[in-house]
């Protein structure tokens, strides 16, 4: 028995109507579905509130539910007594409908779930003050590590590392060592300490003592020399490993690094293991994220349940949230069998927010339309457009722009300049960019964004609409009135 067909009422504002109707028309029948639109009384949808919905909700008969303005303000349980049909709120942009539609075709109600530990590296531990320390495994933790590692420097032993190892311990953090010393490990392990990185031949011996998980790394990288025999004298004496055979930079090995961890696997198939990939994105001259899910990809698939990561180099420094969303993202894929896309979007930092277009068409009906003097910013088609009240203009030079502007609204106060020079400065950055410009509204960083300090335009500016008689509003209550309609 087939489902019947699901037909959606859409409900948007009298300037959007035109667009919604647009997209529709090609997108219900490439998804699937009905769909009927009511045009309410109010020129810009994202001045809706819910409760003002309510009282003038239609749902035609047969309706399956009803997408509301993404942008309108409110509580849904305004609708509760009014119908019986699910209410929901689309997106922001009724330009994204499309991407609302496919992820909405998925299943990721388990989205999130995850099975490889983050163990987060804190690089020359000795020389960091303990409120530093603490401070720095704190900041770690909240990004998404799972566990500390108390990176000690090759030389001298380390007298503090037991206090310090406490404190952390103490703090309710896992905790791993990462030294060769074995009066270190020793110390580090007697306060608490869990896992030590790492033991090859030239302490092995010692390993039996302490009562812990250890991860084995060869000898020599490159040919696995002394990886089986230390493995084999830990089984013998009952500890715990999880087995590193290293990855290896690009350039020194760095495929074959990889192989090497296919064939451990495929020689200790119930093996623990682990990746440094911090030996990647520490020293590659690129943006970590790409790295460090691709990496996360490959241990997914083969069953390498922890990672070490650091976040030394500036480019690296996002390498923990990276791997907490990356981890999440491979399971994900792995474990349905789909491909990881559309899916985690705050992975895409550089690229993300994918340009959406107005078209000429539509900016010269909002200029037309337009009755309050507020001035609306737009980037697309490779150039920065300023609309108003019977104004359009557009140029890829800002500087330009703004004196075309100038001599087209020379009353212009102060404010409302340095306002539009701001917003007029993030324009030109998505245009360079290739991202999606919304005005009032940050630029889309990914998991980097920050909220928008929202300012708008002057209130001198309202409070000129206000007594026109028009509407009451700044740019940055509908910085897209084409398109924030759903």
């Amino acid at each position: 028995m087939t489902n019947p067909r699901e037909r959606i009422h859409f409900v948007t504002g009298k300037l959007a109507e035109h667009s919604l109707r647009h997209v529709l028309e090609a997108l219900a029948p490439r998804v699937g579905f009905d769909c009927s639109v009511q045009v309410l009384n109010i020129t810009v949808a994202a001045l809706m509130t819910t409760p003002w919905i309510a009282r003038r909700l239609v749902v035609p008969p047969g309706t399956t539910r009803v997408i509301l303005p993404g942008a309108c303000s409110g509580s849904l349980a305004a609708f509760q007594g009014v119908t019986d049909v699910p209410v929901e709120r689309g997106p922001e942009d009724l330009r994204r409908l499309d991407e609302f539609f496919g992820q909405q075709s998925r299943d990721l109600a388990d989205y999130g779930a995850f099975d490889i530990e983050i163990i987060a590296e804190i690089n020359h531990a000795p020389r960091l003050s303990r409120p530093a320390l603490l401070a720095e495994a704190r900041r770690l933790i909240a990004a998404g590590a799972d566990r500390i590692d108390v990176g000690c420097d090759p030389g001298d032993t380390w007298a503090g590392v037991g206090d310090a190892v406490g404190m952390l311990v103490g703090e309710g953090m896992k905790v791993s060592i990462d030294s060769f010393n074995a009066a270190e490990i020793a110390a580090a392990v007697r306060a608490g300490a869990s896992l030590v990185l790492s033991v090859n031949s030239s302490n092995v011996a010692a390993a039996a003592d302490w009562g812990c998980e250890v991860v084995v790394v060869p000898d020599v990288p490159a040919t696995l020399a002394g990886f089986d025999d230390t493995i084999e004298r830990l089984t013998a004496a009952h500890v715990r490993c999880r087995l590193d055979p290293v990855l290896e930079p690009i350039g020194f090995g760095f495929a074959a690094s990889l192989g090497r961890y296919l064939d451990v696997r495929r020689r200790h198939p119930g093996a623990e293991m682990m990746m440094g990939i911090g030996n990647l994105t520490e020293l590659t001259d690129v943006d970590s994220a790409g790295i460090n899910t691709l990496l996360l990809g490959f241990c997914q698939e083969t069953g390498i349940r922890s990672v070490l990561t650091t976040e030394v180099i500036h480019w690296a420094k996002s390498s923990v949230r990276e791997c907490a969303l990356g981890r999440a993202l491979v399971h994900h894929a792995v474990t349905n069998r789909t491909l990881p896309k559309h899916v985690e979007p705050r992975l895409v930092t550089l690229r993300a927010g994918k340009p959406q277009e107005h078209g000429p068409e539509a900016l010269d009906a909002l200029a037309r339309a337009i009755r309050d003097p507020n001035i609306r910013v737009f980037a697309e088609r490779s150039e920065v457009h300023v609309v108003g009240a019977g104004l359009h203009l557009a140029a890829r030079d800002p500087f330009a722009l703004f004196a075309e502007l100038e001599a087209a609204r020379p009353d212009i106060d102060p404010s409302h300049a340095f306002y539009l020079g701001y917003e007029i400065a993030k324009a030109v950055t998505a245009l360079t960019l290739a991202k999606d410009y919304r005005q009032d509204q940050a630029l889309d960083w990914g998991h980097l964004t920050q909220p928008e300090i929202g300012h708008g335009p002057s209130r001198a500016a309202a409070d000129v609409a206000r007594k026109a008689g028009g509407p009451q509003t700044t740019a940055d209550t509908t910085p897209d009135e084409v398109a924030r309609s759903s």
